[in-house]
């Protein structure tokens, strides 16, 4: 295990409400070594001391489930270093030290490039790695680039492009669930399922990200990375195992398979819109272009759908919908795979039958089956729901990343041309969307969404 960590934009949100928390989590569950130490890295104006008592303040805001003796091992492992992530000096400095260090770009993707080439002429001991949290590049075009200059630092191994949704427990439930009982793989099929939707619909607005959000928009912030890696979990072929070459060549699979979308194809099957003013329970939201931050000329998308399909045997008819959008009437927030239906009903009052669903819930997590039974009639039918309840899990998503960073487990890792295939799926979707070949339309906050 490393034990060395170094947090650049050690006093961001992502630190403050994941990171910190996480690694109280880890020592509780007493997985992080006695050893481990942990260096802050900001511009701003703190000392070792001041940033002790931040990260307690945090952890009180951000972590107060966790016992006061885990809190305090975090606090007490800190110390800090005021560092300008564009400067090469200030970053070589901020890593210095014997043995591995496992680095953590906590930062603005834009920074990217300039601290990796830094990092690079530091000269990291062997055996450090570098995680970086999502978009990996702006464009395809961004995201080669950036592997060109990860490439040039550490092997593909010790790099770890990091999406907290894949360690969440729900998540790799859709693994367990496909891959361990017998009854689904035979069904898991084209033949038999008409279509998926990977959903992740929120009543949250903006709240305050809109320098962040206002240049990413829906499909770049929960489509082009979290929702098509939902997708290839889904999709893929079984792998010989779980480690991270046999995984990750299964899931680069999936994205070459996606049949590429032509102007036409954008226009049919994709869809994006923002949300008006409205009322969300006791909140009243105004419109997403009046926004603090907002430019509105930029045309930016709270909502966003696309249906794409796979040229591969296995999923030859299936239609997988990615839909995402904010400041909605309901959480909705789950794998939905959709069964056809049977070929004929012999009951006399059979109706209107419900299709066979199963769903994963991923917030809050669960997994429900829904089936047709017979109801209080004879040859009536009526809807069944089978519903397993799931423990939470031992250490949150960012607890089982760090941990993985920090032993040196790649497989929930987003490899380099994994990064590149997510980019070329969606690529389409941009240019069409950008062109304006596909109008942006209006939902009020506190609604279903577009009609």
């Amino acid at each position: 295990m490393i034990e060395r960590l170094v947090l650049f934009g050690a006093t961001g949100d992502l630190t403050a409400r994941y990171l910190l928390p996480a690694l109280a989590a880890l020592h509780e569950a007493g997985q992080l070594g006695a050893a481990v130490r942990l260096t802050g890295a900001s511009r701003e104006d703190l000392d070792s001391a001041d940033y002790r008592a931040w990260i307690a303040e945090q952890l009180e805001r951000h972590g107060g489930t966790y016992p006061a003796t885990a809190r305090e091992a975090v606090v007490a492992m800190a110390d800090y270093r005021r560092t300008d992530v564009t400067d090469p000096a200030a970053v070589a400095d901020a890593v210095a030290g014997e043995g591995p260090v496992a680095v953590y770009l906590a930062l603005p993707p834009v920074l990217f490039p300039g601290v990796v080439t830094a990092l690079h002429a530091a000269r990291l001991p062997a055996g450090s790695r570098i995680v970086l949290e999502k978009p990996f590049g702006d464009n395809l075009a961004g995201a080669r680039e950036l592997n060109r200059i990860l490439g040039e630092l550490l092997p593909e191994n010790a790099v770890f492009r990091v999406d907290h949704f894949l360690a969440m427990t729900t998540v790799q439930n859709i693994l367990g669930s496909r891959l361990a009982n017998r009854i689904l793989e035979p069904l898991w099929n084209g033949v038999h399922i008409d279509e998926v939707e990977i959903v992740w619909e929120e009543t949250l607005a903006l709240e305050g990200r809109a320098g962040y959000y206002d240049h990413v928009g829906a499909l770049k912030d929960m489509i082009q990375n979290h929702l098509l890696q939902l997708l290839c979990l889904v999709a893929m072929e079984p792998p010989i195992t779980l480690g991270e070459r046999d995984l990750r060549d299964r899931k680069v699979d999936v994205l070459r398979s996606v049949r590429p979308l032509t102007e036409d194809d954008v226009v049919r099957r994709t869809r994006r819109a923002r949300y008006l003013p409205g009322r969300i329970g006791d909140r009243d939201i105004p419109a997403y272009a009046d926004e603090d931050g907002v430019d509105p000329g930029r045309g930016t998308e709270t909502f966003a759908e696309i249906r794409l399909e796979l040229g591969s045997r296995r999923w030859a008819g299936t239609t997988f919908r990615l839909r995402t959008g904010k400041a909605l009437a309901a959480e909705r927030k789950e794998v939905a795979v959709r069964f056809r239906p049977v070929p004929h009903l012999p009951f006399r009052h059979a109706g209107d039958v419900l299709p066979n669903v199963l769903r994963f819930g991923l917030e809050p997590e669960g997994l429900t089956l829904d089936l047709t039974g017979t109801g209080a009639r004879p040859q009536e039918l009526a809807a069944l729901s089978l519903t397993a309840h799931m423990e939470p899990p031992a250490v949150p998503a960012y607890g089982r990343l760090l941990l993985d960073v920090l032993t040196g487990d790649a497989a929930l890792s987003i490899r380099g041309d994994e990064a590149e295939e997510s980019w070329r799926v969606v690529e389409p979707v941009l240019a069409a969307w950008q062109s304006g070949l596909v109008p942006l339309e209006e939902y009020p906050a506190g609604s279903a969404g577009p009609a």
